[in-house]
């Protein structure tokens, strides 16, 4: 064991490592001591560690193993008496969460810039998860942030760590090092959730999938259950390879970055149904013959027919939905006489609420959906109650999607993403919206006229916290919306988000394209914050 004097530089001083974990391009990362000062401020904030175990695993994207490496002679530096690390250093995000609650660990690492590419100029990211399984809560994340910027050694052991490819128990040092197949735990709790019987004779019956792993973490999840246990065709799962640059792509199941299996589902050789996964394995696509389901109208119909599996038949303890997706949860959760929360964008938020009992399915528009199984958005979660609610109803996915727009209404909503913007224009744009939000109540933008605007707070109703300044939302008379958000989960420049949303009850109008129907919301989001002028662009770089 030994103690090494860290560097000077302390490089993560200009960006707080929060729910996201700590996110940089691949170079940075391989600065002397950046992961060993960031590993080890972590150590420090998380409290007595003695004897405990860590989980660790990644999604397989270039530097995964050499990370695993030094967090594995770190942790037996620091006095773990166990760690957990999926076999080749693979553990998607929701099974490092499930096996954090299953051993019941001092919490994981896991390692992953989730949905951003990967490649050894690409992204790089590094995040704690508590022992529930969650995101480390801010509380946390402010004492490693605070520790980053004091850092001045780290513990070390000494040698190699253990071959992480072979799955057992190695001694290394005073610690155990446990090698686990990444997806045996996993698999199991998913046969615990869903009705794997139902799901085995509607693929039996002839019913046709892809899924395109994009070349990411849940390939190897995919294979095993979609094809190994519910007997889907071989070949049903698409680049289920991991490859450390994700071969190429972007692993972000969105319509730009799925394109190919968008156009396979608008086609006349179009499968009965279509879904895709992103980088670490938390979020998910879901496409029908002829019909893409927006992550918010996918989050209301999981939520509204949830009770087609068995983990849910005793019904939902209430939903929640970060503040920028759509509303049509919202009149789910009324209609079932639950509650309903509306929450910042992040999924530590959802943590409070199920770990109290108040929540059962969450999701987020950014397509996160995810249940009270783990502590994590879970895209293959989705997937597999999709298929479970088509398994039941023996409907396709445009009659489900049809009836339930009949039954509750259709929210129209949209996302425009304008990417690597540059962070002063940014800043600049957000700055005079906040200052122009209380001139905006009663002002006329063509057809419509707001009546509210405000920068969202939220009150925990667990703990009581607060969260300010959590997205800018203008609300129109007759329950049109826009929002304004800055993402965080970007490494160079920044993201505007722009999320317009327009309710239609009148199911003669539903079928109206979903651009056309927004577009006076769309211009009235421009004219209101100034997008086109501050950042001389005219079009989203993504529009999902």
């Amino acid at each position: 064991m030994s103690a090494v004097t860290s560097t000077p530089t302390r490089p993560y001083d200009d960006q707080k490592p929060g729910t996201s974990g700590l996110r940089k391009k691949v170079p940075v990362f391989q600065q002397e001591n950046y992961v060993e000062n960031f590993i080890q401020s972590v150590f420090d904030s998380i409290g007595e560690i003695g004897g405990r175990t860590l989980v660790i695993g990644g999604d397989g994207r270039f530097y995964n193993r050499e990370v695993i490496g030094k967090a594995i002679r770190m942790a037996a530096a620091n006095g773990f008496g166990r760690v957990i690390v999926g076999k080749g250093g693979i553990l998607s995000t929701p099974a490092a969460s499930n096996l954090i609650r299953k051993n019941k660990a001092h919490g994981g690492l896991v390692l992953s810039a989730s949905h951003n590419p990967g490649g050894p100029k690409e992204d790089f990211g590094i995040k704690y998860n508590a022992a529930n399984g969650g995101p480390a809560p801010e509380k946390l994340t402010d004492a490693i942030h605070a520790r980053t910027r004091t850092i001045d050694r780290y513990l070390i052991a000494d040698g190699d760590a253990p071959d992480i490819d072979a799955i057992g128990t190695a001694a290394f040092h005073e610690m155990a090092v446990e090698v686990v197949d990444p997806v045996a735990d996993y698999a199991a709790l998913m046969e615990e959730l869903f009705d794997f019987a139902a799901i085995k004779a509607l693929f039996a019956s002839g019913f046709t999938i892809v899924f395109d792993a994009m070349h990411a973490v849940t390939g190897p999840y995919a294979k095993e259950i979609l094809e190994g246990r519910l007997g889907a065709a071989g070949g049903s799962v698409r680049n289920f390879v991991p490859l450390e640059d994700f071969g190429g792509h972007h692993p972000d199941p969105n319509l730009v970055h799925a394109k190919d299996l968008y156009d396979l589902m608008m086609s006349s050789d179009a499968p009965d149904f279509g879904a895709a996964s992103d980088g670490d394995g938390d979020r998910n696509l879901i496409i029908g013959k002829g019909i893409f389901v927006t992550p918010s109208d996918s989050l209301a119909m999981l939520a509204a027919n949830a009770g087609c599996a068995p983990a849910y038949r005793e019904g939902l303890k209430g939903i929640a939905r970060s503040m920028p997706t759509s509303a049509a949860a919202d009149r789910v959760a009324q209609k079932l006489g639950i509650g309903m929360y509306e929450t910042p964008t992040g999924w530590k938020f959802f943590g409070n609420l199920l770990d109290a009992g108040m929540a059962t399915i969450c999701g987020e528009e950014s397509a996160g959906t995810g249940s009270d199984h783990v502590r994590e958005k879970d895209g293959l979660w989705a997937v597999l109650l999709w298929l479970n609610i088509l398994a039941v109803r023996r409907e396709s996915v445009k009659a489900i999607v049809d009836r339930h727009w009949a039954d509750y209404g259709r929210n129209y909503y949209s996302r425009h993403d304008y990417e690597d913007v540059e962070t002063g224009t940014a800043n600049a744009l957000f700055s005079e919206l906040r200052d122009a939000l209380p001139g905006l109540p009663g002002r006329s933008f063509g057809p419509l006229t707001v009546e509210k605007a405000d920068d969202f707070a939220y009150h925990d109703p667990v703990d009581g916290s607060v969260a300010e300044k959590q997205g800018v939302r203008v609300l129109f008379e007759g329950g049109s919306r826009a929002v304004f958000r800055l993402s965080g989960t970007g490494t160079s420049g920044a993201t505007i988000r722009v999320y317009v949303e327009r309710y239609e009850p009148d199911p003669s109008l539903h079928h109206v394209e979903t651009q056309e129907a927004l577009a006076d919301l769309i211009a009235a989001a421009d004219a209101i914050a100034g997008i086109r002028r501050h950042t001389g662009r005219d079009r989203p770089t993504v529009i999902t």
